[in-house]
C-alpha cells in the first residue's frame, strides 16, 4: 500500500501561485511514477502532469504545460506540483496519484484526498 497525502491548497487571487505537496508512505517512494490529477464541480477529472520514479522524465497536459510544473524529492518522499499564473478555470480539487514504475501509466493504482485550489476573479 502507498498512502498519499496532499497539502498547500487553498484560495489564491488570479495570476497567483501555490504549490502543492504530495507527502508519499507505505512502500518506497522512488519506484513510483506520481502524478497530479484535478477534478472541477461538474466535470470530469482531468490529467496534469506525470513524472516518473527517477524524475527525469515529465508529462504535462498541453494546455497546462508551461504554467505547471512537476517535481519530486526521493529523498524526502515528497512530490510537488507548482503552479504559476493561476486563473479561476484552475479551481478544482487536486490529487496526486502513484503507480509502480509505469511509464506513462495508464491507470494509478494509488491515490490521495485532494486537496482544493480555489483562484478568485
Amino acid at each position: 500500500q502507498v498512502q498519499l497525502v496532499e497539502s498547500g491548497g487553498g484560495l489564491v487571487p488570479a495570476g497567483g501561485s501555490l504549490t502543492l505537496s504530495c507527502a508519499a508512505s507505505g512502500r518506497t517512494f522512488s519506484d513510483y511514477t506520481m502524478g497530479w490529477f484535478r477534478q472541477a464541480p461538474g466535470k470530469e477529472r482531468e490529467f496534469v502532469a506525470a513524472i516518473d520514479w527517477t524524475g527525469d522524465n515529465t508529462d504535462y497536459t498541453p494546455s497546462l504545460k508551461g504554467r505547471f510544473t512537476i517535481s519530486r524529492d526521493n529523498a524526502k518522499n515528497t512530490g510537488y506540483l507548482q503552479m504559476n499564473g493561476l486563473k479561476p478555470e484552475d479551481t478544482a480539487v487536486y490529487y496526486c496519484a502513484a503507480e509502480w514504475r509505469t511509464w506513462v501509466p495508464v491507470n494509478y493504482k494509488y491515490r490521495g484526498q485532494g486537496t482544493q485550489v480555489t483562484v478568485s476573479s
